[in-house]
């Protein structure tokens, strides 16, 4: 209704001045009946406002849907009325959602085709990795470990860019069933050994062996992979310590991973899961691209996993993923034991 009474000031103003004018002009003519005047003027008001109530009514739609912000496609389909306008209206909706449908359409293949060739193209550059690896194997010299550590951060690089291109299909990329956490962490602490080695820092294990959780274990250990990766990187040349611990919290299992290296600014901690964003931090790591936290936060959240973080500049960092638990958990454990 408000949209309706602004779209039509113009014609109520309009239509009074018109009335004015007809007035006085009589009464300048020397033509004056009160009664005849009181007469015109109700006929006039009567016809204006009854145009103004069927032109509301026949276009109700129209004026309720510009109301209201756009929820969904959907709405672009609907019919507001046989009235001309109404049924203009209905033609040139149809004609942006059609629009809309095919540009979103060609976006959907162009991004397909994209997400297609990055990953062929890290599957393929994954063999010549393979190979260094093989043509490294014997070799002791310091040349021969200076190419290993650049081919480890070339496949760390790899790794991410693959899972970045999975994301867009993520839904067909999982599958959630029991995981052991302790194998799990164990596996992605044996893929990271060198990377450990090599910055002299080394992993306290805290995980019970019978500990499992709902979720993929391909993306979690993906997750798992690049906080061991962060906390080995900013905790080298001041801490040689990472520990990875799980505990129970009510009816889920917190996976930690905590590092007492340099720590995160207070003023970074709220945007270190952002894309792309380094903070201070990553001006002093070169290496740092932004996008490890934000594909953690990223794929936790539609793993339904939460993620909590705390930092203490100088003191290191604390990230923890808040799991599922499936058997057994501490209490039935002690239940079993009484």
């Amino acid at each position: 209704m408000k949209l309706f009474l602004r779209d039509q000031w113009a014609f109520a103003a309009f239509f009074l001045v018109q009335l004015i004018l007809m007035i006085l002009i009589f009464a300048m003519d020397g033509y004056w009946n009160e009664s005849l005047m009181i007469y015109v003027m109700f006929l006039s008001v009567f016809f204006a406002g009854a145009f103004l109530v069927v032109r509301y009514l026949t276009h109700r739609l129209i004026y309720q849907r510009l109301s209201k912000p756009v929820e969904s496609l959907e709405e672009l389909t609907q019919t507001y009325g046989n009235a001309a306008l109404c049924q203009a209206m209905d033609e040139k909706s149809l004609e942006q959602y059609r629009l809309y449908k095919e540009q979103i359409h060609a976006y959907e293949n162009k991004q397909r085709d994209y997400t297609t060739f990055i990953q062929q193209w890290v599957h393929q550059m994954k063999t010549p990795i393979s190979v260094i690896h093989l043509l490294l194997q014997n070799e002791d010299d310091p040349k021969a470990e200076s190419i290993r550590e650049e081919v480890d951060r070339i496949k760390r690089g790899l790794e991410t860019v693959l899972y970045i291109a999975r994301l867009d299909r993520f839904e067909q990329d999982f599958l959630i069933e029991p995981v052991s956490l302790r194998t799990l962490a164990q596996n992605v602490l044996a893929e990271n050994k060198r990377l450990f080695i090599r910055n002299q820092v080394y992993p306290e294990l805290k995980i019970e062996q019978d500990w499992r959780v709902e979720s993929d274990e391909k993306w979690l250990s993906f997750v798992l992979n690049q906080l061991l990766t962060n906390a080995v990187r900013y905790s080298a040349g001041k801490s040689n310590k990472v520990t990875i611990r799980a505990y129970e919290r009510g009816p889920h299992l917190v996976l930690e991973v905590q590092d007492y290296g340099i720590g995160i600014p207070p003023e970074d901690i709220q945007r270190v899961f952002k894309p792309y964003f380094t903070g201070e931090n990553g001006r002093k790591y070169p290496e740092s691209t932004g996008m490890g936290l934000y594909l953690v936060k990223e794929i936790c959240g539609r793993l339904h996993h939460s993620v909590e973080m705390e930092s203490r500049v100088g003191e290191g960092t604390t990230v923890r993923i808040v799991l599922s638990a499936v058997v057994p958990t501490l209490q039935e454990r002690k239940n079993d034991e009484s």
